[in-house]
């Protein structure tokens, strides 16, 4: 056996020497990374301090202008028309540095009072408020439309002695009855608001300011001028407004030298055993991952195969290539089935052509389409066809690129069914409050029925008296007597046939139809209620013709049964001679026509209000509580809607108004629905 020699003292040295050099090389880059996560370290703490202050700061100035916006909405409570309002306002500018001025101004956007803040110079001293006006009234007519108060975009205003601040408006909309009663403005300096936000220690060391989309410095505040190594912006979102706020600290990047003995005593005493705790950790977070990976997958699958929702996905080229197993309970067929099939089997034969036309725009549209959900037919195994409800969105792979469509199934034949079963209680329901309506007027009917039969039992004894004893002028007096006979049965024969008319079920059908005609049809009707108490019937109908399309029986059945409340809610309340029910037309929109039922009552009780539409809810002994809870759901039925109010602010009374599409409006998008059909 040859021995092995060590190797002669020329040889290890250099060996020794790369050994030493190896070891040096890997504690100088240990210690560099070291060094290096410590200087980012520092650098990240800093950043993540000014990105926090930036956040608060963002926060408080955002809830301080809200608070201030109601501070100012709260100088018009009780009456916005009251003078208090400018000691109020002087207040709340003593209380709030950052509120500099507070105008009324009247609905022409016309200054009528100021109150200037005595903590800063009054502002447009140097130019006048006209000239500075663009971005007020913008926002103010923005206030208007939306009904809510809207701040302007900042503008400048100079001062004397060659200074300017950067202010923006708050604009309060001021309404009196419904009326328009103009607007509250207050303005706010930009400046004020920053220093608000900083304590005096943080004054020292950070710079906020409020800055433009381009960059521009809008107002500061703070002692230093940032260094703009740390700093911060945030977005602060306001009715109307959004402001980018920046925080810059004036720190600079950390130094090397505070950290480099750290580094060196760290890297020296963990450069042993360093490399096995990296190691040992990635070893124990792989394990953990796989673990986390395997739990993730199961969890997934088992979600999946546990919903009642039926989950589909496909490849851009629309075949299937996943669905779980209420998909396959929901038509019927296999995953395997579906999978291998090169058109989807649960699609109608007749549907089929549609089906593949509208598959092929979705993949043309890609990305950019729709992700609203859609109601379509499948076809089960058995040869059912039934409705489902598709939500289907793009599938994305992990680089966000488009590898097909997912798609969430709903099977709707149930609800479709509860639907028409709902629909047709409604009809019912609807079918016997007429009758109800009917009954509760029968001795109204009999009533009005009376004095015509009674007049045709007149004539007909005075005929019999002149056929027994004629003379020259008997011929002539009993035609008066048979031409009065005929109009008395034709009065009772219209009364008769505008009950039977209301009574009589029909199909629910919608058709154009003039407004007036509506209130005509059911005139009779509230006539005859109206009869008994002594109320008056006015009808305030538009000049040029206002045409609605509905369903008429359910039109006539809402307008008699407001016209019933108005009626009975006037009787042994209101003097007789002010009791009048009006009956008013308008068309407020193109789109819409409104229909109002105004009374002379007392009003509508507040606790009663809450209630008013609830069904079974009445305030009469002998009410079912279902007139208004019908009415609202006819009404809403027909894309409308239905609410009160009072009659008008100088008199008492409560005014019922609902509204129906127009004719024209109702037949376009009927026609534009079927042609996207």
């Amino acid at each position: 056996m040859t021995p092995v020699l060590p190797p002669p003292p020329e040889r290890r040295g250099p060996r020794r020497a790369r050994l030493w050099a190896a070891l040096v090389v890997l504690l100088l880059v240990a210690q560099s990374l070291l060094v290096g996560l410590t200087v980012s370290y520092e650098s990240t703490r800093s950043q993540n301090q000014i990105d926090d202050l930036a956040a608060e700061s963002a926060v408080r100035l955002r809830r301080d202008l809200l608070r201030s916006m109601q501070g100012v909405q709260s100088l018009l409570w009780p009456d916005p028309a009251a003078a208090p309002w400018q000691a109020g306002a002087a207040d709340l500018m003593r209380g709030q540095r950052e509120l500099i001025r507070i105008e009324r101004r009247d609905p022409r956007l016309q200054v009528t009072a100021e109150v200037d803040s005595p903590n800063s110079p009054r502002l447009f001293v140097q130019m006048p408020r006209a000239s500075l006006n663009v971005d007020t009234e913008v926002a103010c007519l923005a206030a208007r439309r939306q009904a809510t108060p809207l701040f302007s975009r900042s503008y400048y205003v100079p001062l004397p002695g060659g200074t300017g601040v950067e202010v923006i408006d708050l604009c309060v909309p001021v309404t009196l009855a419904g009326s328009d009663e103009g607007f509250l403005v207050a303005s706010y300096g930009l400046a004020a608001l920053l220093e608000a936000l900083l304590t005096p220690e943080q004054a020292r060391g950070v710079e906020l300011s409020i800055i433009e989309g381009d960059g521009a410095r809008l107002a500061r505040a703070g002692g230093p001028r940032g260094a703009g190594v740390f700093k911060s912006e945030q977005i602060v979102d306001l009715p109307g407004l959004a402001l980018r706020l920046r925080a810059d600290s004036a720190a600079r990047a950390p130094s090397l030298i505070p950290n480099v003995t750290l580094a060196l005593v760290l890297g020296l005493s963990v450069a042993l055993f360093g490399v096995v705790l990296a190691l040992a950790r990635d070893v124990r977070r792989r394990a953990q991952t796989e673990r986390a990976l395997d739990e993730a997958l199961a969890f997934r699958k088992a979600m999946e195969d546990s919903l009642i929702t039926g989950l589909r996905a496909r490849d851009l080229d629309g075949h299937i290539t996943y669905v779980n197993p209420a998909f396959c309970a929901m038509v019927g067929f296999a995953a395997d089935e579906l999978q291998s099939a090169a058109a989807p089997p649960y699609w109608p034969p007749e549907h089929a052509q549609q089906y593949t036309q509208r598959q092929a725009e979705r993949r043309a549209a890609g990305m950019s389409a729709l992700r609203e959900g859609f109601e379509t037919v499948f076809l089960r195994k058995s040869g059912e066809r039934f409705p489902v409800m598709i939500y289907e969105a793009p599938l994305l792979d992990r680089d966000g690129r488009q590898t097909g469509w997912m798609s969430a199934v709903l099977d709707v034949s149930q609800q479709r069914r509860i639907e028409e079963l709902s629909r047709q209680q409604q009809d019912r329901l609807q079918a016997s409050a007429r009758l109800a309506t009917v009954g509760e007027m029968a001795s109204l009917l009999s009533h009005e029925l009376n004095q015509p039969l009674a007049a045709i039992a007149s004539y007909a004894s005075g005929s019999l008296n002149l056929l027994r004893e004629p003379d020259e002028q008997t011929p002539s007096m009993l035609q008066q007597a048979l031409e009065r006979i005929a109009e008395q049965a034709e009065r009772a024969g219209r009364v008769i046939k505008s009950v039977h008319s209301f009574v009589r079920r029909r199909e629910q059908m919608r058709e154009a139809i003039d407004a007036a005609a509506l209130i005509e049809s059911v005139l009779p009707l509230v006539r005859l209620q109206a009869h008994k108490s002594g109320t008056r019937i006015e009808l305030d109908l538009p000049s040029r013709p206002a045409r609605v399309v509905c369903d008429r029986t359910m039109l006539e059945q809402v307008l008699l049964n407001l016209a019933r409340n108005g009626i009975q809610a006037m009787d042994g309340t209101t003097p007789l001679a002010e009791r009048v029910l009006t009956l008013r037309v308008r068309q407020t929109h193109p789109k819409w026509v409104t229909f109002s039922v105004v009374d002379a009552g007392p009003g509508v009780a507040p606790d009663v209000a809450s209630k008013l539409f609830t069904p079974f809810f009445t305030t009469r002994s002998e009410g079912m509580g279902l007139g208004l809870s019908l009415c609202r759901t006819v009404i809403e039925q027909h894309g409308g809607a239905l609410d009160f109010g009072p009659a008008s602010p100088s008199q008492a009374g409560t005014e019922f108004r609902f509204t129906l599409p127009a004719a024209a409006q109702a037949e376009s998008a009927a026609l534009s629905a079927s042609d996207s059909a």
